[in-house]
């Protein structure tokens, strides 16, 4: 998990707007806004956290499936664990 450590500033940043997003949706619903206002605060809420599911895909792939130091074991065991949880953020 090296990889998410040397990026661990970065993704708490993203992870910290996600929450205010998030906050934002339920402001917006508790209010009563706009339902088309609130749509696209859902919208952009989605985009950042596909953002973020992007980036911790590329740092897992890089690291634990294409990494030329890796074991054919380690490789398909991050190949395993980079398909079960696309298959989970897909549904």
């Amino acid at each position: 998990m090296s990889h998410i450590m040397s990026g661990k500033d970065e993704l708490l940043k993203r992870v910290k707007r996600i929450a205010g997003q998030i906050n934002a949706v339920e402001r917006a619903l508790e209010s009563d806004l706009d339902c088309g206002k609130t749509l696209h605060l859902v919208a952009a809420t989605r985009g950042a956290i596909n953002g973020l599911m992007d980036e911790i895909i590329e740092a897992h792939a890089r690291e634990h499936v294409a990494h030329p130091d890796l074991s054919d074991e380690e490789r398909a065991e991050g190949v395993e664990e980079l398909l079960e949880a696309i298959r989970r953020y897909s549904k």
